[in-house]
């Protein structure tokens, strides 16, 4: 299926510091200048983190919008639709990593998505950083930069820990509404469940489809999310399919039976009465009032 909107690899940036296509990180207007496609609608296929100390504009975030201001810091997880519209003199910092740059050190790297802002489940990935955080946060990405300028054997490790570190001075200052309970057994089986969803969403529709896969029962796995995360897993499965419509509506030149089709729906009609019933809007009228904005 064709996008109108590309998709950003690491590799494919342009950036002044970088490690072996894993990491980089720039000061704001650098980055812009050498990624002047990134200000329009686009998806990232790894984290990125903005933070922000001069300018002001919009961030619109999976359909929806943040302002842009200074001590303002936005985290991105892989996959999600995204457009700046900024100032001119707008500066700050951008880091982006790759899914696998925790992995390579021997860290689990789900331990990024425990962050609230990184969670799939938290609506909220704009911080506002505190006065008492501000200039911790910013000479965390200052020693980055540093770090860059002469890469030793235990750089990686050192930025990877800086990394850690502005996730979680800005986890201070988050009221998070949903955080995963202690690693226990139900909480790797939600992990498990929303890996299997993810590759799989299109096709299956229907929680005891994930829980034969997951070797439990639909109640157990009902339980396990409204546990862990006060959502059935209905619901989760519902939420996944209509942010991929949504996300397919910003491609404008498909139709409504190509998205329809697209989420294995044979019945382009059935799933504009899906959509409409969870959103309120029909496919159409979804997608008129994101027009302009992309």
């Amino acid at each position: 299926m064709k996008e109108v909107y590309p998709t950003f690899e690491i590799e494919g940036l342009s950036t002044c510091n970088s490690i072996n296509e894993v990491f980089t990180i720039d000061r704001f207007s650098e980055f812009l200048d050498q990624n002047p496609g990134t200000t329009k609608v686009h998806r990232h296929s790894f984290y990125h983190v903005t933070y922000f100390v001069k300018g002001y504009g919009e961030n619109l975030i999976d359909f929806k919008t943040y302002d842009v201001a200074p001590e303002k810091i936005f985290f991105m997880r892989p996959g999600q639709v995204h457009s700046w519209r900024l100032d001119e003199n707008t500066e700050g910092y951008v880091i982006n990593f790759s899914t696998t740059f925790f992995d390579q050190l021997k860290i689990n790297s789900s331990l990024i998505d425990q962050f609230p802002f990184f969670n799939l489940f938290e609506s909220d990935q704009m911080v506002n950083i505190s006065k008492e955080n501000q200039r911790k946060l910013k000479v965390c990405f200052e020693n980055i930069i540093t770090e860059m300028t002469d890469i030793q054997s235990w750089s990686q490790i050192m930025i990877a820990s800086l990394i850690l570190q502005i996730c979680a001075l800005a986890g201070k200052d988050t009221i998070s509404k949903t955080i995963f309970i202690d690693t226990n057994y139900n909480s790797l089986i939600l992990k498990q469940f929303i890996e299997i969803l993810e590759t799989n969403f299109h096709q299956y529709k229907l929680p005891k489809d994930y829980a034969t896969s997951l070797n439990i029962t639909p109640n157990q796995l009902n339980f396990i999310c409204k546990q862990q995360i006060n959502l059935s897993a209905g619901e989760i499965i519902r939420n996944r399919i209509i942010l991929e419509a949504k996300r397919l509506l910003v491609n404008f030149d498909l139709s409504i039976t190509n998205i329809a089709e697209a989420l294995n729906y044979s019945d382009p009609s059935y799933f504009v009465k899906f959509f409409k019933k969870y959103t309120s809007f029909t496919p159409e009228a979804f997608r008129k009032q994101y027009y302009n904005k992309y």
